[in-house]
């Protein structure tokens, strides 16, 4: 069928081109009457008009897309299935808002280059950050130039909005579940390195759970995760064979379940059992930890959420509405399954 053009509606409403691109790109303080306006439209939605996109945004001065930057490597991020649930909810409010969705993979230090770009060649009205890191400079660039930002998690003393969930107290609610069950020396591998603020805010509430107990923050049964399952076969194997069959840990608490995959088969491949060996407890509750064997027990994080409220809060703010509440914090869940041995109990 022959594509429907800006002409056609023109010819249909009795105006000229000029007319119809100013009433469908909401121009503001064109002189259109009310009347006009509504010829316009109703002839458009008569013959099923669809403005195409590059002019659409050539009129109004935008790309009507948002990105969303995630700063780690291609390998991470086939590997992790909660950014595919965060998608879901970010894909969704975009589409609600009519815009595009552009996803980029930035190297660590390559970022300020790279946003700048993305500003100075307007292909994106405003961006998302996944993943922030303590050290990243690069966000000043952003700051200064006024660029439509929002951080999808947290970063101290940063003026960005932001959507997170608190990871201090749902790292907390894991360790003293694990606690309660009577584990008295239990292991951590963290979902990345400390230069991630989740990473560093999670050690800290595995650290402040231990604390309240009574119960000593061993450093020789810590380690770091980064964030793929071979990761936590890698630092599990270490701390089974430097630590375990000498003091032995009762439990861990791994603070992602992507690394909690490969913790769990380090743990299998060594003869041990869990829980009964070694009780764990996950962090995202992705999809495949309930029909791990054992399921695990972890926490839950609400990820569709947390990509709608991102989405959300960026486009108004393109949009030019003015964001009172700056950082908000989801709620999280501890979901109790098999690999804690709380059914053993």
């Amino acid at each position: 069928m022959k594509r429907v053009t800006s002409q056609d509606v023109a010819r249909k409403a009795g105006v000229s081109r000029t007319t119809v691109s100013l009433v469908l790109n909401n121009v503001q303080g064109a002189q259109i009457s009310e009347e006009t306006r509504q010829r316009v439209l109703q002839s458009a939605n008569a013959l099923g008009y669809v403005p195409e996109a590059a002019a659409q945004a050539l009129a109004s001065r935008r790309a009507k897309i948002i990105g969303l930057v995630l700063t780690r490597s291609p390998h991470h991020i086939a590997s992790d299935t909660f950014l595919t649930q965060i998608l879901d909810g970010l894909i969704e409010v975009v589409h609600h808002y009519g815009m595009r969705l552009m996803i980029d993979l930035l190297e660590v230090g390559h970022q300020k280059e790279a946003y700048l770009q993305l500003f100075r060649a307007k292909r994106i009205d405003g961006l998302i950050l996944s993943g922030p890191r303590f050290q990243d400079d690069a966000l000043r660039v952003l700051e200064e130039l006024g660029f439509p930002t929002v951080l999808m998690g947290n970063l101290p003393n940063s003026n960005f909005c932001s959507v997170d969930v608190d990871n201090v107290s749902a790292a907390y609610k894991a360790v003293k579940h694990l606690i309660g069950l009577g584990h008295r020396r239990i292991a951590c591998i963290t979902n990345a390195d400390l230069s991630y603020t989740a990473a560093a805010d999670r050690l800290q509430g595995y650290r402040q759970a231990l604390q309240d107990a009574g119960l000593p923050y061993d450093e020789s049964i810590i380690r770091f995760g980064d964030f793929d399952p071979d990761s936590g076969y890698a630092q599990m194997e270490d701390l089974l064979e430097k630590v375990f069959f000498k003091e032995p840990f009762t439990a861990a608490f791994i603070a992602s379940d992507v690394v909690a995959l490969g913790a769990k088969a380090a743990i299998r491949d060594k003869g041990l059992c869990i829980p009964r060996d070694i009780a764990l407890v996950g962090f995202d509750d992705v999809p495949f930890s309930r029909y791990t064997d054992p399921p695990l027990t972890t926490i839950r994080l609400p990820s569709h959420d947390l990509g709608w409220n991102a989405g959300d809060r960026l486009i108004r703010m393109i949009n030019g509405e003015n964001i009172e509440d700056k950082h908000i914090l989801l709620e999280t869940e501890l979901v109790i399954r098999e690999s804690c041995g709380a059914h053993l109990n």
